[in-house]
C-alpha cells in the first residue's frame, strides 16, 4: 500500500478516512462549503458526458446539480460506508478508466494527500480528453493554514499532515503536462485556530482578503484545460481574484472563450 510522503505517515486509506471525519467537523465544513461554492461556479458552464470526482468533500452535496455534464461519478479513497455518495473506491490513485474518456475531473484536496502528486496529475491527464477540464481544490502553504502545520504535533493530524502545494509549483506541474489555467479563485482567510463567535467575526476577512492579500488565502481553486500541445501559462494577477460569494467568475490566467 502506498504511503504518505511523511516517513511516519499512516497508510493512504487511513489518511483519507481521517480526512472524511475532519470534513464533518466545524472547520472542515467551513472549508467544504467554500470549495463547494467555488466548484459550483466553475462547473456551471462545463459540457460533455462524463465527469469524475476523485475524493470526497464531506457531506456537502448539490454543488454539481447545475453542471451540464451528463454523468457525474465520485470515486473514493477511503473505505466505503453506506451513507457515502461514492460509487467506487480507488486503490493507489490508479483510475479504473480508459484513456481519453472523461470530459472533466475534480480533485477536492486529493493532491495534498497523494504519495506522488505529479503522478496523480499524469493519471488525470491520461483519462481526460483533449480540451477536458481539471478542477483542483488545494490548501495554500503560504497562509495561516500553512503556518499552522508548524505547530508542534500538528504534522501528524489531518489535514495538516498533507503536503500543501504552492500555487507556483502547481502551475509548473500543470504547464509540464500541457494544461492551461482558465480560472483561479481563493477563499478561507480566517485563521484555522479560532472558534465560535471569534470565527464569525473573522469571516469578514473574506470580503477584503482577495482584494488586498489574495496570496494569503487558506485555500485556492483552479480550473484548467488540457491542451493537445504544451503551452506556457500566464499566471493570474492575484489582485483580481475573488473569494467565495463574490459573484461571477473572472478569468485570471488568460481571457479566452473555451466553449
Amino acid at each position: 500500500m502506498m504511503q504518505h510522503p511523511d516517513s511516519n505517515a499512516t497508510p493512504q486509506s487511513d489518511v483519507f478516512a481521517q480526512l472524511r471525519q475532519w470534513w464533518d467537523g466545524p472547520l472542515g465544513q467551513a472549508v467544504a462549503h467554500t470549495d463547494a461554492e467555488l466548484l459550483a461556479r466553475f462547473c456551471a458552464d462545463l459540457f460533455g458526458y462524463q465527469l469524475v470526482q476523485v475524493g470526497e468533500l464531506g457531506a456537502i452535496d448539490g454543488y454539481l446539480d447545475d453542471c451540464p455534464v451528463r454523468s457525474k461519478t465520485i470515486l473514493g479513497l477511503a473505505p466505503l460506508r453506506f451513507d457515502s455518495p461514492v460509487s467506487a473506491r480507488v486503490e493507489n490513485f490508479r483510475l479504473p478508466l480508459a484513456a481519453d474518456s472523461l470530459d472533466a475531473v475534480i480533485l477536492p484536496h486529493t493532491l495534498e494527500f497523494s504519495a506522488d502528486p505529479l503522478q496523480l496529475l499524469r493519471e488525470v491527464d491520461r483519462v481526460l480528453i483533449p480540451e477536458g477540464r481539471l478542477l483542483l481544490c488545494c490548501f495554500n502553504p503560504w497562509s495561516l493554514w500553512g503556518l499552522w502545520k508548524l505547530w508542534p504535533g500538528r504534522r501528524r493530524q489531518v489535514p495538516w499532515c498533507g503536503q500543501f502545494v504552492s500555487y507556483p509549483r502547481l502551475l509548473d506541474w500543470l504547464s509540464l503536462l500541457g494544461f492551461d489555467v482558465e480560472h483561479t479563485e481563493v477563499g478561507m482567510f480566517q485563521p484555522p485556530f479560532v472558534r465560535g463567535a471569534l470565527w464569525r467575526h473573522c469571516a469578514s476577512l473574506d470580503r477584503y482578503g482577495a482584494r488586498w492579500w489574495p496570496m494569503l488565502a487558506g485555500v485556492y481553486v483552479i480550473r484548467s484545460v488540457k491542451r493537445v500541445s504544451t503551452l506556457t501559462p500566464v499566471g493570474p494577477r492575484w489582485r483580481r481574484l475573488r473569494p467565495a460569494g463574490a459573484g461571477a467568475i473572472e478569468p485570471t490566467a488568460r481571457s479566452a472563450n473555451h466553449g
